[in-house]
């Protein structure tokens, strides 16, 4: 596996990348993960780091001009890995891991798969390192379609996914394979009794007799940060006995600042980085779940996550939260605060029906979003590759 990013941290794409490696042991294949050198090692995980950059000691989110380098390094890493292990397939995350990956295939004569999590251009327009009307904007859209021609297979998280690369790439259904970001059901899975809460809930200093609106993953403006905080304005300063906690990292600070210009701070428990060892506990105490996630191409990983604690979830109506959450996903209208603020409210107003809201939620995370099945899958898709290189 290729992972152009500081692997492993405790968000979204990392999670999909640990559980599909850890699927894939359990299920007997070997797994060698090539990486930056910045990120934690994970017990019982192969991994191969670049070289350290002494200046580079962060970990990278997003996008960055340090990357350039730091993906230079992992070509070396993957090539000298690839020569000595002998690797069977070549499994790309992201689109410089399948740019790395290419040259690598065509080494070893072996399949190389690209696991898409969301446009390259429309990510880094996301994330302000790219405009529109910006002279490489072109250039990295032309990059964007020649990678995304080079893997024997494309696997995609979401049909969105699969939609986009098809219309705006001209990429074959024939090439790409539904693999959804899903869930371990056994490790997330809601504690059963108000006990068990209220002391998740003296142990982590949130008031005893308030709900609780809990979110897990990175802060930042494409992830809908700042309309979250919007959002809880327009909702802690209309009710009492009422908290939130806010689980994720970069710009704690910048939001914690935000939350006193809103006046909102008291109401508001910020964790910073939660191991994904522990996010269990956090999640358990919540009433409701919110993602304000606003872009339009990447995955939705914490939803699943979210179904599996059985907690009722409001997100920006988009196609991917669709997918997941169907009849039982509680929506607002995208970018709307107040829209947001409003769906809060109604899972905090309706107790008995937002349960039966969670419930449902958990048994289609348990049918429809096991990393069992997500397993099986990936390794048809292998066997495909593999047949028809050969």
């Amino acid at each position: 596996m290729l992972a152009p990013t500081s692997f492993f941290a405790d968000y979204g794409c990392h999670v999909r990348i640990l559980e599909e490696a850890v699927e894939l042991r359990r299920m007997g294949h070997e797994v060698k993960i090539c990486t930056y050198h910045t990120g934690r090692d994970v017990a019982g995980m192969s991994i191969a780091r670049t070289t350290k950059i002494p200046w580079r000691k962060g970990q990278e989110v997003g996008s960055s001009h340090y990357k350039i380098a730091l993906d230079m390094l992992l070509s070396y890493t993957s090539l000298s890995v690839a020569w000595r292990w002998k690797p069977d397939v070549i499994h790309a995350h992201l689109h410089e891991g399948a740019l790395i990956g290419y040259p690598v295939s065509l080494l070893r004569r072996v399949p190389l798969i690209f696991d898409f999590q969301g446009s390259l251009t429309s990510e880094m327009v996301d994330h302000g390192f790219l405009r529109v009307d910006s002279p490489f904007y072109p250039f990295m859209l032309h990059l964007e379609r020649r990678i995304n021609r080079l893997p024997g297979a494309i696997i995609v998280s979401s049909r969105h996914a699969h939609d986009l690369l098809s219309t705006a790439f001209g990429v074959g259904n024939g090439k790409m394979y539904l693999v959804p970001d899903c869930v371990n059901a056994d490790t997330f899975a809601p504690y059963g009794t108000e006990a068990e809460k209220l002391r998740v809930k003296r142990r982590f200093g949130i008031p005893e007799d308030h709900k609780v609106i809990v979110y897990l993953g990175l802060l930042a403006e494409h992830q809908g940060t700042s309309l979250l905080m919007r959002a809880l304005a327009h909702l802690l300063t209309t009710r009492s006995k009422v908290h939130a906690v806010i689980m994720g990292y970069p710009w704690v600070e910048h939001y914690q600042a935000m939350a006193e210009e809103l006046g909102i701070a008291k109401e508001i428990t910020f964790t910073g980085q939660i191991p994904y060892s522990e996010a269990r506990q956090f999640l358990a105490v919540g009433d409701v779940a919110v993602s304000a996630k606003i872009s339009a191409t990447e995955g939705q990983g914490k939803l699943p996550t979210y179904m599996a604690m059985a907690i009722p979830t409001v997100t920006f109506d988009t196609p991917v939260a669709r997918e997941y959450l169907d009849k039982d996903g509680i929506f607002a209208t995208l970018g709307d605060p107040l829209s947001l603020a409003e769906g809060i409210a109604f899972a905090l107003d309706n107790p008995e029906q937002a349960a039966r809201i969670g419930s449902n939620l958990r048994e289609r995370a348990i049918n429809r979003f096991s990393w069992e099945a997500a397993g099986r899958k990936i390794v048809q898709i292998y066997d495909t590759c593999c047949r028809d290189l050969n």
